[in-house]
């Protein structure tokens, strides 16, 4: 059975990630990419749909494990009568020389003599194909099925037993000893990697330390919770896709929002929506050319037709991510079904429109320049808004069920329209300005007629509906009603409805048990970790910033032991929930840390919103 979520640290390679639990389980693993099928798929199922554990014979949690330093270098210590062991995993970045995906495993004993374990079993396809595993040499052991391969190098004096279904490695390790272990993935057709050396392996570990060291070195805050801050930025950048710029939402598939529940997606893929925030998180913290990146991918996956912008992409861009069921995997505590692919990619969702204006425009304003063919873009997506912006939507929260005029898609296509008219000014488009202003201005008195509720003194999460939605906390952020107007203040009282010990659901009173009636997937799910995030910055946009630095510091007290956050969290089960770990809930732990204390430790003030044009 596979751990809580909470319960796993990620290691990876800046194209793929693998993630491991406290009991030392390689559970999750895809190859060579991110949004590839996994080859270790225990974390949906049992060991038998894919893991590689290494522990001591016996042993279950840990002791306690850490990154090491500002790393993705991942130390895990076990601690007994024998003796005392400490395992190192990691993934090398990878280069022209060494492009396939490798995780590293050292075994080092500290005290004693520690009688160790290790067990691999390989399963192909979301954890469906048992492969031919054969031993190549004494050392090596390859499993092959179709177009993977897996390769499994073994430390000298460690010979691997193989089995139709598995490998295992019995050994001891003493005080001063170690045994270091190396998994790849290669096309089957490729050929075999070569037995890496003791001073080889040596090397790759010292170069991964240096990388990730040198990488945290240009971050530009100082202010409190500086570990937290830096954590979730090694963490974004982990999730990038290097030779695209593109970072994904998490790097799981089908971990549940609710227990035993259906609402299981996959977010190996990068959505739309998170670009704007994305984009600050990175500016801010001072890593520019990944935000430089993240950008270009942005602009090379909407070009074309604007008829055609979908919500999510894949990593490199591509357009069609069928969502299947993989019948044959459990899924996490029996929550089902287990999804692959995202059929959010055929959904109309209004906001998205603002997002890539709003990322743009951020962009030009941290002074990164545009071309001549980006502009275009810009001018295109507007006009196409321009036709489409009375329609419903599926929205923000992608819901599987009948569309609806949500009020933050709305306010989202304003903000497209206020953004194209600044960025027109910019680019000396003067001759769509007016055009682009009436539609601002139509926007708005609708939105403020329609979306606003005179009677519950807040706005609704759709025209017509009495529920509030955690999105109408970016009200005031997004330059849409200044922070101090009266709608924005009850707006804001009203997320009560939504808190649930001290967390706040993304919808859902929870006067009502949290449940809703936008989709006919029924159930309930998790406090939202980034909409609390957003809370956090509503409130000390409205002058309470003692209350905004309470939930701040509430929401860093759930991360787990290395530091990670997945999509929510159940404050009375006190479990995280969702797709681990999340990009967007480290980005809104990033941005509020910088809303709340600014880059220096005495600079408090929040940023303004910008002034409507």
């Amino acid at each position: 059975m596979a751990g809580r979520i909470e319960d796993y640290a990620l290691v990876g390679d800046l194209e793929t990630a693998a993630l491991i639990g406290t009991d030392g389980s390689v559970d999750w693993w895809c190859a060579p990419r991110f949004d590839s099928p996994a080859c270790l798929a225990g974390l949906l199922g049992d060991p038998g749909h894919g893991r590689w554990i290494l522990a001591p014979v016996g042993a279950g949690r840990c002791a306690r494990r850490s990154y090491r330093g500002d790393t993705l270098v991942l130390d895990t210590l076990w601690e007994s009568l024998a003796g005392t062991v400490r395992v190192t995993d990691f993934m090398p970045p990878r280069s022209p020389l060494e492009g396939a995906p490798r995780i590293v495993r050292v075994v080092e004993g500290i005290a004693g003599r520690v009688a160790m374990r290790g067990e691999l079993r390989v399963r192909f396809h979301h954890g469906s194909i048992v492969p031919w595993t054969r031993s190549v040499d004494r050392r090596t052991v390859a499993s092959v099925a179709g177009p993977d391969a897996a390769y499994l190098s073994c430390a000298p004096g460690t010979e691997p037993v193989v089995t139709p279904d598995r490998t295992t490695v019995d050994f001891t390790v003493a005080a001063g000893q170690r045994a270091v272990f190396v998994l790849g993935w290669r096309p089957s057709h490729a050929a075999a990697p070569p037995t890496p050396s003791p001073a080889e392996l040596d090397a790759t570990l010292v170069r991964t330390l240096a990388f990730w060291n040198d990488w945290a070195a240009a971050l530009r805050y100082e202010g409190p919770a500086r570990e937290a801050v830096l954590r979730s930025l090694l963490t974004l950048k982990a999730l990038t896709y290097a030779p695209t710029g593109g970072v994904v939402a998490a790097a799981t598939a089908s971990l549940p929002e609710s227990l035993g529940g259906a609402r299981n997606w996959d977010y190996r893929f990068c959505w739309l929506r998170d670009s704007t925030f994305t984009l600050s998180c990175l500016l801010r913290g001072g890593f520019r050319r990944e935000a430089l990146a993240w950008m270009n991918w942005l602009l090379r996956a909407v070009a074309g037709d604007p008829a055609d912008l979908q919500p999510v992409y894949g990593v490199e861009g591509q357009r069609r991510l069928p969502e299947t069921y993989a019948d044959w995997l459990p899924g996490y505590e029996d929550s089902r079904p287990v999804r692959f692919g995202n059929a959010a990619v055929d959904q109309f969702q209004l906001d998205i429109y603002g997002e890539v204006l709003n990322t743009v425009y951020s962009a030009v304003r941290s002074g990164i320049a545009l071309d001549p063919a980006a502009w275009a873009l810009v001018a295109a997506l507007l006009e196409y808004l321009g036709e489409r912006w009375p329609e419903p939507d599926e929205g923000i929260w992608e819901v599987r069920g009948p569309r609806r005029h949500f009020v933050h898609s709305k306010v989202m296509a304003w903000v497209a329209a206020d953004r194209a008219v600044r960025l027109a000014r910019v680019a000396g488009l003067r001759g769509s300005v007016g055009r682009w202003q009436r539609l601002r201005h139509e926007l708005h008195a609708e939105i403020c007629a329609r979306g606003w509720s005179e009677e519950q003194q807040t706005f609704t999460q759709y025209y017509g509906s009495r529920e509030v939605d955690a999105t109408a906390l970016l009200i005031p952020r997004l330059g849409f009603l200044p922070a101090d107007d009266p709608r924005v203040l009850g707006t804001v009282k009203a997320m009560e409805r939504l808190d649930e010990h001290g967390f706040l659901r993304r919808y859902g009173d929870v006067r009502d048990g949290g449940t809703h009636d936008l989709d006919d997937l029924g159930g309930t799910e998790g406090s939202f970790v980034a909409c609390t995030f957003w809370y956090a910055d509503a409130l000390a946009a409205t002058g309470r910033p003692d209350e905004a630095r309470t939930v701040f510091e509430r929401v860093l007290s759930i991360r787990n032991d290395v530091g990670l956050l997945a999509e929510e969290w159940d404050p009375v089960a006190g479990r995280q929930l969702g797709n681990t770990p999340q990009a967007l809930s480290h980005v809104a732990l990033v941005n509020t840390a910088f809303t709340l204390y600014g880059t220096r430790r005495h600079d408090r003030a929040a940023p303004r919103p910008l002034a409507v044009a």
